[in-house]
């Protein structure tokens, strides 16, 4: 700490009183030194304790999945042709189709036949163009005549036409000038889509075009069912279950669909549930644990809560009604640890899918749903214990450090007042000097005068 005011340094009293007022300030420090101790040990406790909240934490989170009944009930879709692709939600009824592609969806375009410069006039008496979407309610467009402007106005998103305009290069006029031709398509596919492009008076704008009418998609099941769609995806065939038609489908395309129970989903999400508890458990032995040869113990030895929360995640291994999770896989070790295996966890899941779900879910009191009241109380953001606990040695360590300032300025004023004493017991030793060597001297002259 710095001085406010300087010494003489022992110049007359021979004294380092330098290193005197550093001792002694050293001694005065010991209340603080052991304030700044405990901040290191508070310190090393939250982490220990955030890094243990944040494991069951993440225990909570998976068993908050595993706990809802709709999470027993995933499945798998897969289709034999890429062709044809199937997506299937959670909960999505069990089936095998037989696809068959009658056509795949298309827009409703139009290709116009006299090729323009861009900025050739091409709508005639008037500026303006009409569209037709059949619907009893035809539209007018304001352009400024040009192809350019045609394909400008079809485009733009205040005239909201639903359509797609472009100006498609197709070679070169004898001057050498760029030539297009218009080219306007729906910008959704199926029947519905179709629609007319004329000049205002309805007169053939472009020389008049060509079609290729929108179509609807259409595929049969074999069964004597069709199916049809505005767009290339059939939605809820089967309750939950979509199949889309790709690019490469075509006309006699064919696939076949299946929608089948996920048993390896959920024996994955079990495996990690099982992990995440054991890592919790880990933390918690590793924490609270003393070793002997090296005389040092966890950061969290001897905390009743910690115990508390251990004891709470294993008794939710066991099931209320007396029974064991041995029949699903689940297993507790000598050292009180899970063991998971996922081959008879699928056995049982196969042979009874229902009474497997019960083990587990909130609905039936299961093994996921105590997991997760349980590490939820410990690592709650609102009132867990674990969580109020970190809080709790927060505002401790907040309360050390204000006491360790307010230990600075009293160290502070305690260093100028040593310096002031001995600056004024050098100052006087050095004044007493000065007289012993003046009566010295006086002594000595009377002595030669005598």
């Amino acid at each position: 700490m710095a001085s406010s005011t300087s010494s003489i340094g022992g110049l007359a009293s021979g004294l380092n009183t330098a290193d005197i007022i550093d001792q002694l300030m050293k001694l005065e420090a010991v209340p603080q030194s052991k304030l700044k101790t405990r901040v290191t040990t508070e310190q090393s406790v939250i982490t220990a304790l955030q890094t243990l909240n944040t494991k069951v934490s993440v225990l909570g989170s998976k068993a908050e999945a595993l706990a809802k009944s709709t999470a027993w009930a995933p499945v798998t879709a897969t289709s034999s042709n890429a062709a044809v692709t199937v997506k299937a939600d959670t909960g999505a009824a069990q089936s095998t189709l037989n696809v068959t592609v009658i056509d795949t969806a298309k827009t409703h375009q139009l290709g116009y036949a006299t090729p323009a410069k861009l900025t050739d006039d091409v709508t005639g008496a008037s500026t303006s163009i009409k569209l037709d979407r059949f619907d009893g309610s035809p539209v007018t467009l304001t352009t400024d005549g040009t192809l350019k402007g045609v394909v400008d106005a079809i485009n733009s998103t205040t005239n909201d036409t639903g359509l797609r305009a472009s100006a498609i290069r197709v070679g070169k006029d004898v001057n050498g000038d760029a030539q297009y031709q218009l080219f306007v398509e729906s910008k959704e596919t199926g029947v519905a889509q179709d629609f007319e492009l004329t000049a205002a008076d309805g007169s053939a704008l472009l020389g008049g075009y060509t079609v290729r009418a929108g179509s609807d998609a259409k595929v049969t099941l074999g069964t004597g069912i069709t199916l049809t769609s505005a767009t290339n995806t059939f939605e809820d065939v089967v309750d939950g279950v979509d199949i889309t038609l790709g690019a490469a489908a075509t006309n006699a395309t064919t696939a076949t669909v299946t929608v089948a129970r996920d048993s390896n989903s959920l024996s994955s999400q079990v495996s990690a549930l099982v992990d995440a508890l054991n890592a919790a458990l880990d933390e918690i032995g590793t924490q609270t644990a003393y070793n002997a040869e090296t005389n040092t113990a966890g950061k969290l030895l001897g905390d009743a809560g910690i115990r508390s929360l251990r004891n709470s995640l294993l008794n939710s291994v066991y099931p209320t009604d007396g029974t064991s999770l041995a029949s699903l896989g689940i297993q507790t070790t000598r050292e009180g640890k899970l063991t998971f295996d996922a081959t008879k966890f699928k056995e049982a899941y196969a042979a009874n899918p229902t009474a497997v779900a019960e083990k587990f879910t909130t609905e039936g009191g299961g093994f996921a749903a105590r997991l997760e009241k349980a590490a939820k109380a410990a690592s709650s953001s609102a009132n867990g214990t674990v969580t109020q606990a970190i809080t709790g040695r927060k505002q401790e360590v907040k309360r050390l450090e204000g006491s360790i300032e307010a230990w600075d300025l009293r160290l502070e004023l305690r260093r100028t007042t040593l310096e002031r004493q001995y600056t004024a017991l050098e100052t006087a030793m050095s004044t007493m000097s000065n007289q012993s060597n003046w009566l010295t001297t006086q002594l000595a002259a009377l002595t030669k005068s005598d």
